[in-house]
């Protein structure tokens, strides 16, 4: 399966890591809270999803997963695949979630649609305010928007 890049444990789970050497006795046994960030941008992509029209191959997903997962990612941004987004009316789907940020799916991708996805990932990470800009975006993530949500931090608008 499709799987670049690391997702951090962000449960909240202390782990435990090894003390460094010449630490005091107190110090050994306390346990070390090892916390990872998250990725800027995770890119979600339906590996099950099949190309619209007859003869499709049902590995349409995985193959556009494939290709984004072996292209070179900007900094900050992991694949993810997925079994099912729950676009079937509009596969290929992808989903792409900004840490504290906005989250966009996309439907209606074509199977050579990797270079916007990693495109569209590169936007969305290096956006200043947790928006994809419009401005810069490939048109098949123009087109293709099916949906945008809110962060859960989202401000209370005035």
């Amino acid at each position: 399966m499709v799987e670049r890049g690391e997702l951090a444990d962000i449960s909240g789970h202390a782990g435990t890591a090894e003390p460094p050497a010449g630490s005091t006795a107190g110090e050994r046994d306390a346990p070390a809270v090892v916390r990872n960030d998250p990725p800027a941008v995770t890119v979600f992509i339906c590996t099950t999803c099949r190309s619209p029209g007859e003869g499709a191959s049902p590995v349409d997903g995985a193959a556009l997963a494939d290709a984004v997962a072996a292209a070179p990612l900007p900094d900050g941004v992991v694949v993810k695949g997925v079994r099912c987004l729950a676009n079937c009316k509009r596969a290929l789907s992808a989903a792409m979630v900004r840490r504290d940020g906005w989250t966009y799916v996309f439907g209606d991708l074509s199977a050579d649609a990797a270079p916007d996805l990693i495109a569209g990932a590169a936007l969305l990470a290096s956006s200043g305010d947790g928006l994809m800009p419009w401005r810069g975006r490939p048109d098949s993530l123009k087109r293709g928007m099916v949906a945008r949500i809110p962060p859960l931090s989202l401000p209370e608008e005035p």
